[in-house]
């Protein structure tokens, strides 16, 4: 447990990496989003995209923290699974804080009716129209499930170089058109569109835990034999 702490207080000694950009990038979304609402002349709810902003950088993040502190740690003689649970778990840590300010955002947004302008960033439809832990749930494993991708691509690269990270990734790709062809040839897409028509996003978080579970022992089976 020590050591596991060593690696969260590790990837902290740079605090913008993991809290700064994501506020920044937060907040910079958020103004720009909102002067874009104050200027459409209409008095109906307008929703945009921009929240999403920060979900993308915390791919980037998983790649930052595998790329840069990983040789450091083994350096320091601290186990891979050491360094895999510290990051993981303070990951998870900052993912339940970004959570909180999402419905805390949410809530206020509804409150002032879109800030006062009809203008709802944090509250999208269908996502935030449940109850708060079924929204909570949902921002939560969605982070999460970037940075555990980000964090295998980054591990993969480690373990195999840039050839590694191409194969998957074309490999991933032609999974995904393989799927594609076999759906549109079985006529498949009216079942797929009636199951995600059934879901809602409590169950779409359930699935996308499972999602990120596979994904997370992939992604340590891979570390386990990565090179600094």
């Amino acid at each position: 447990m020590s050591r596991t702490m060593a690696v969260a207080r590790m990837q902290l000694i740079n605090r913008w990496t993991f809290i700064g950009w994501p506020l920044v990038i937060l907040a910079s979304s958020f103004l720009m989003s909102l002067a874009i609402f104050a200027l459409i002349p209409v008095d109906e709810a307008k929703y945009g995209g921009g929240s999403q902003a920060p979900l993308w950088y915390f791919m980037v993040l998983g790649i930052q923290s595998m790329t840069l502190v990983f040789p450091f740690s083994q350096g320091l003689s601290i186990s891979r699974k050491a360094f895999y649970a510290g990051s993981l778990g303070l990951f998870a840590v900052i993912a339940l804080g970004m959570s909180v300010l999402y419905l805390l955002g949410g809530a206020i947004e509804k409150a002032t009716n879109g800030w006062g302008v009809s203008g709802y960033f944090f509250n999208i439809p269908w996502i935030t129209d449940g109850p708060w832990y079924s929204t909570a749930a949902f921002f939560f494993v969605v982070m999460m499930l970037m940075f555990i991708v980000g964090f295998w691509f980054a591990t993969i690269f480690k373990r195999w170089g840039t050839a590694g990270v191409l194969i998957s990734t074309l490999g991933t790709a032609m999974v995904l058109v393989g799927f594609v062809a076999l759906a549109t040839v079985q006529q498949w897409w009216g079942s797929v569109g009636a199951w995600f028509a059934q879901q809602s996003p409590l169950s779409i978080s359930g699935w996308t835990a499972l999602l990120c579970v596979v994904l997370a022992a992939c992604s340590y089976s891979t570390l386990r034999r990565a090179t600094p």
